[in-house]
């Protein structure tokens, strides 16, 4: 039986390396996997996918996947979302039914929220209906678990209002525990 996997984490925690490490792994077995991400993303260009690491391998964007003949979906063995947090509630139905319909796993990759604590409407979706949820973990500055997304201006000030989607990366957030989030505390390389 397929299952939807949703897998989160902050930034900086290695979700798109987990991501194209499992499209590696599929490759290596001889099987194919389907990477995709939604068209908002265009911080690595088109129809690309990049870690911080340094890892990288081509993709499609979410809506050509769906406007793909369901025989065509069905030659892979999973299909691998990045940056899921940025789709719609409807699209998550959606690989819901690729899932339970098609019996075509789904291993998406997201943030849970936002830099203001939201949640976004992908990652509430998926937290209310993946079969399996997984949280990526990484640490603050300090030493403890991170669980928030802290985006930070040019001065290095940490910003609670704005647009719930900036695309950045360390450039303009950093993953902070609670405390720290909370404080504005970027710590000591700030």
């Amino acid at each position: 039986m397929a299952k939807l996997y949703y897998r989160y984490g902050v930034m900086g925690s290695s979700k798109t390396a987990n991501a194209l490490m499992v499209n590696y792994n599929y490759e290596e077995r001889g099987q194919k996997a389907l990477l995709v991400k939604p068209a908002v993303d265009q911080r690595d260009g088109e129809r690309f996918v990049a870690s911080r690491a340094g890892l990288s391998h081509p993709c499609i964007y979410f809506h050509e996947m769906r406007e793909m003949p369901m025989e065509a979906l069905k030659k892979y063995a999973c299909v691998i979302v990045d940056e899921a947090q940025f789709l719609t509630r409807e699209e998550v139905s959606w690989l819901v039914h690729l899932v339970d319909d098609e019996n075509i796993p789904v291993i998406c990759y997201g943030l849970r929220a936002d830099f203001a604590g939201h949640l976004f409407p992908g990652s509430a979706a998926l937290l209310a209906w993946a079969d399996v949820i997984e949280e990526i973990k990484t640490i603050c500055w300090c030493g403890k678990k991170a669980t928030f997304n802290a985006r930070f201006d040019e001065n290095g000030t940490v910003v609670k209002e704005g647009e719930q989607v900036v695309l950045g990366a360390n450039d303009r957030y950093i993953g902070l525990c609670r405390k720290h989030w909370a404080e504005g505390n970027l710590g000591p390389r700030a």
